[in-house]
């Protein structure tokens, strides 16, 4: 059974200055702190990476992931569903960029199951754990390049 969070953060960059950091995937293990490597496998029509490869450190190895990108909604939402992976059956999430004030406030919604079956508190944990650090390292990078 897959373990569904949401969380939120206020970032003093603009949407648009967010989602241009959120979709630029070769520069993520610049920024991302568990990110080993990241290949675009496939881009869409407008440049834009659709099929991505991650590697990172995850429970103490290693793990390698695929994610096919949605921008049907883009540029206020950036959606993503798992298409290969080694650790997790599920890794489907979204960004959304609402503006707020003089900045904007990301919304990170997450559906995680892992292919070994553990207790629920766990996978919540490691949810919540994935949530708040791509948040914390996304609204750092976004201020950073504002």
């Amino acid at each position: 059974m897959s373990q569904r969070a949401t969380e939120s953060i206020s970032v003093a960059a603009t949407p648009a200055a967010i989602y241009a950091v959120a979709i630029d995937f070769p520069n993520y293990p610049s920024w991302v702190a568990d990110l080993k490597t990241v290949t675009v496998l496939a881009t869409d029509d407008e440049g834009r990476g659709l099929d991505v490869e991650f590697r990172a450190a995850a429970f103490g190895r290693s793990s390698t992931y695929s994610l096919r990108y949605d921008y049907s909604q883009a540029p206020a939402v950036l959606a993503w569903t798992q298409i290969k992976s080694d650790l997790t059956a599920k890794l489907d999430g979204t960004y959304r960029f609402e503006p707020q004030g003089e900045g904007t406030l990301v919304h990170y919604e997450l559906e995680v199951d892992l292919v070994v079956p553990i207790p629920g508190f766990v996978k919540s944990r490691a949810a919540s754990r994935i949530m708040t650090q791509a948040l914390r390292e996304l609204k750092a990078r976004a201020e950073r390049l504002a």
